[in-house]
């Protein structure tokens, strides 16, 4: 895991969400992880081709925002793409703005998914802030998967934890 502290200015995402907490999403019952049900969801729908605006197609976000409290508490889960306008976004989706803040860029992999992505998490789970570069904030963390993820039993993507 590559470690790079950075300052990423504000996003404007597009997407669909669901709630959820840490627990669900390692349960293997599909009628409460919620996180794999929404990512089938935006998937098999083709729902990244009805978001309009969108700067990096191909490109996918997946954000960990409202935090009921920490990594332990329910948060929502956003995914989608980056857009430069909210114009003409259709109904059923979710405009999101995260605003500039300090990140800690953790670069993962390559690795099969989903593995890759749960191992990363459970060791940013046990990650102090001395690890981070500085405190969690709790208020945006987020997935990128760009072209290093297009082969799926060896992707490459960024996490990007906020920082106080």
């Amino acid at each position: 895991m590559q470690k790079e502290l950075t300052t990423r200015p504000e996003i404007k995402l597009v997407g669909i969400t669901t709630r959820t907490n840490n627990v669900r999403i390692f349960e293997s019952d599909p009628a409460t992880n919620k996180i794999a049900e929404t990512v089938q969801k935006y998937f098999h729908g083709g729902l990244y081709g009805m978001i309009p605006n969108r700067k990096n197609p191909g490109t996918t976000y997946c954000v960990y925002t409202e935090y009921e409290s920490d990594h332990t508490g329910d948060y929502t889960y956003l995914i989608g793409e980056e857009v430069s306008s909210f114009e003409n976004v259709p109904e059923d989706f979710v405009q999101m703005t995260l605003p500039t803040q300090r990140y800690v860029k953790l670069t993962n992999g390559p690795g099969p998914m989903p593995d890759v992505c749960i191992n990363a998490w459970k060791k940013i789970w046990t990650m102090t802030p001395e690890d981070f570069g500085g405190e969690r904030a709790y208020l945006a963390d987020f997935e990128v998967y760009d072209a290093r993820a297009a082969d799926h039993s060896n992707v490459i993507f960024d996490i990007c934890i906020g920082l106080k």
